[in-house]
């Protein structure tokens, strides 16, 4: 068992949440409560990120995701991996990625080739 109390939980949010400083809001809210990881847009429209931290924190903090967001923003839902243990952080502070879809190389055609 860790005796840090470190957990990491995943989530992804849907709704109108790009082009509304989303992340850069979450990215505040997490500063705040001392929360480490990241979030990042993604080419499906939703901004994906990672937080760890203690649990009271982040069970404030997906609250925070599901029912507050960014001003402009309109959260339709928002999905959360379980809260797992961690022996420490993995990461030094909370901050934006760039965009998700701008990180994933296009894959190359495959030539085909034909046998006779």
């Amino acid at each position: 068992m860790f005796t840090d109390g470190v957990f990491s939980c995943e989530f992804e949010v849907y709704g109108k949440v790009q082009g509304v400083y989303f992340r850069h809001h979450a990215m505040i809210k997490a500063k705040t409560m001392g929360l480490r990881g990241w979030c990042m847009n993604t080419a499906k429209g939703t901004v994906r990120g990672y937080m760890e931290g203690r649990l009271p924190e982040i069970d404030v903090m997906k609250e925070w995701l599901k029912n507050t967001g960014s001003p402009e923003s309109n959260v339709e839902r928002v999905k959360f991996s379980r809260p797992r243990e961690k022996e420490g952080y993995g990461f030094p502070n909370f901050h934006v990625r760039a965009d998700g879809y701008l990180e994933t190389p296009v894959p190359e055609k495959k030539k085909r080739v034909r046998l006779y």
